[in-house]
This record gives C-alpha cells, structure tokens and sequence, in this order.
C-alpha cells in the first residue's frame, strides 16, 4: 500500500532479520569473531546472549552458512518445543545420518558418537548451534548437556553454541554452565546504527532521498531501545501511517503516534 507513495518497489522492513537483509552492527560483527574463536580454538561451549529480536537467530544462521562454506559439520536447530528424541533424530540429521523415524534414544546416541568419532579422525571442527535454549524442554538440555560432556574419540573437535535470553538461561544446569568458556553478548544497536539501518533498507528497497526526519530518527531509537526486531516493526508501521496522511517525510510525532498504535510495545 505505502510502497508506491514512498517511491519503493518492496518493502524496506518486513523480513528485514532475515540473514540476507539483516544489518549488521559493530555489535554483531563482535559476536561473529567471538564464534569464529571458539570453533577456531577448539572450545567446548559458549552461549550467545541478547533479548528477544536483537539478533541472535542471525548470527546463528550466518554463522553456520560462513561453517558450511568451510566444510565444516555443523546443525543449526532451534530447541523451541522439541521433544528428546526428536532433538537428537534432528542432530543426526543435520550431520548427515539417516536415522530410522522409530529410532530408540540409545539407538540415536550411538549414531551420534560414531558419526562424531568419524568427524574426529577426519580432523573436522564439529559444530552445533542451538538456539531457543532459554524456552526448551528440561529434558531435551539433559541431552545437551550430555553431549557438551560427549568423549567419543580422545581429540574430539565439538563446539556447542547456547543461543537465548539472558533472563532464561538461569534454568541451565550449573554443571552445564561451569562448562561454559565464553559469554558473547549481542548488545542493541547505537543511535548511528539505527540511522544507517533505515538509510541502508530504504535504499535496497529503491528510495534514495531521506524519509525519517532526524528527531524521528532519534525518537524510534529510544522507543523501541535499539532493539533489531523492535526498530523493524515500528519504522514499517510509521512508513504506512505517513503514506496514509500523505506526507513526504516523518516526524517525531508520526513515530510516536505509531507507537502508541503498537500498543506501546514496538
């Protein structure tokens, strides 16, 4: 509706944290070389931390992609409602295995171990990256932990990557967390990366002139904290309020009043 008004030819925010739209911040890269440096040295656990929207599925999916491109072994999966078994019939999976449907827990660990034993003596930095690790099941993070804890071959080379918000992973096992040899925070973005992240999406999506006056600009960061997710959801619903009134720029104002709108929670 408001893509012709503006000048666009698709829309500028909506998807916009999906790995190839996804700007990425000083924050983000930081957490990019921090797990480079876990596979690279061969730690055995780190967990990546941030709130809700700020990125962390992200850099998962970037990451694991950059690891693929390596031929390195590596799963992505999201421990969101996932049942025991179910996690570690989709583990062998993702490090190419074929396990039967109706495959036992002992059946699907032994699996596991032999396929890591041959990841070993092919000298591969074997990764796993779980995300949602704040909102899984307890019994699927005893299956992680045993893992994290995994010996299959004297130089095993797995690194486990805990991926959720910080207020949840207090429900972690202490002993998985003492396992645990680096935090990586993704921090929200600064006010110059909110601005260069609007400037850059409605640019990709066609407008080259300046939509979001600078008090709007400033007034959408604080709102919505610098939060990825949150600043997405509140610059597309402005652009459609502002298309709706006809106007050819925003303002503090229309950012507020579309807030407000949200419900106060961009």
């Amino acid at each position: 509706m408001y893509q012709s008004h503006w000048g666009l030819h698709k829309s500028p925010f909506l998807g916009c944290v999906a790995a190839e739209f996804f700007y990425a911040g000083p924050t983000h890269e930081e957490a990019l070389a921090r797990l480079q440096f876990l596979v690279d040295q061969r730690r055995r656990l780190g967990v990546l931390l941030g709130p809700s929207g700020s990125g962390k599925s992200w850099l998962l999916e970037l990451f694991g992609h950059q690891l693929q491109q390596g031929r390195r072994p590596v799963a992505r999966l999201s421990l969101l409602g996932v049942e025991p078994d179910e996690f570690l019939w989709q583990l062998a999976t993702a490090w190419g295995l074929n396990p039967a449907t109706a495959a036992t827990t002992g059946r699907l660990w032994r699996l596991l171990t032999d396929r890591l034993r041959e990841f070993c003596y092919q000298q591969l930095e074997t990764v796993a990256l779980f995300d949602d690790v704040d909102q899984a099941d307890a019994e699927v993070l005893i299956q992680v932990a045993r893992l994290a804890r995994c010996q299959a071959a004297p130089e095993l080379r797995l690194t486990l990557v805990l991926a959720g918000r910080p207020e949840g992973m207090r429900k972690l096992d202490p002993h998985l967390l003492d396992l645990v040899e680096l935090r990586i925070e993704v921090e929200p973005w600064e006010p110059a990366d909110t601005q260069q992240f609007l400037i850059s999406s409605l640019a990709r999506a066609g407008r080259k002139a300046p939509v979001f006056a600078e008090p709007a600009v400033t007034k959408l960061h604080e709102l919505t904290h610098g939060i990825p997710r949150r600043v997405s959801q509140l610059a597309d619903l402005a652009l459609l309020a502002g298309a709706g009134q006809n106007l050819q720029h925003i303002d503090a104002g229309l950012v507020e009043a579309a807030y407000q709108e949200l419900g106060g929670v961009a």
